[in-house]
């Protein structure tokens, strides 16, 4: 989970400099926005998006299932793998969601972080503890 946390952090701090040193974020999140609705509005780009996400989980399953002696195809890796996977869903959720609402790198990155942290905690503590009350 930590690994995960961390790599998606990094592509976040990447993002969000990016955005911070563009000069003018409001037309740099533009941009960004654009690409997310180019991605919706095209069904092969959507079917590219699902197709590797899919390849990730499995290779993701075969390293989990590696450390614990168990099958890739077995439910407890493939189950892991998607769940840590869908944290990336998360971020990218959560980034077009708060892109809607700030210009402000340093608010977008504490907002999406706060999100995905989220979405870790309840993958971490399963998923009859983590919902809030």
């Amino acid at each position: 989970m930590q690994a995960a946390l961390r790599i998606l952090d990094a592509e976040l701090t990447a993002m969000t400099a990016g955005l911070a040193a563009s000069g003018d974020p409001d037309s740099a999140i533009a941009g960004y926005r654009r690409f997310g609705e180019l991605i919706d509005a095209t069904p092969s780009l959507r079917a590219y998006q699902s197709d590797t996400m899919d390849r990730f989980v499995t290779v993701a399953a075969e390293l989990l299932a590696e450390r614990v002696g168990l099958s890739p195809g077995d439910p407890e890796p493939q189950i892991a793998a998607a769940a840590l996977l869908g944290l990336w869903r998360v971020q990218f959720q959560s980034l077009r969601r708060h892109l809607a609402t700030t210009s402000d790198p340093a608010k977008l990155h504490n907002e999406v972080t706060t999100d995905v942290r989220r979405a870790a905690r309840l993958i971490e503590n399963g998923l009859t503890s983590s919902w809030p009350s």
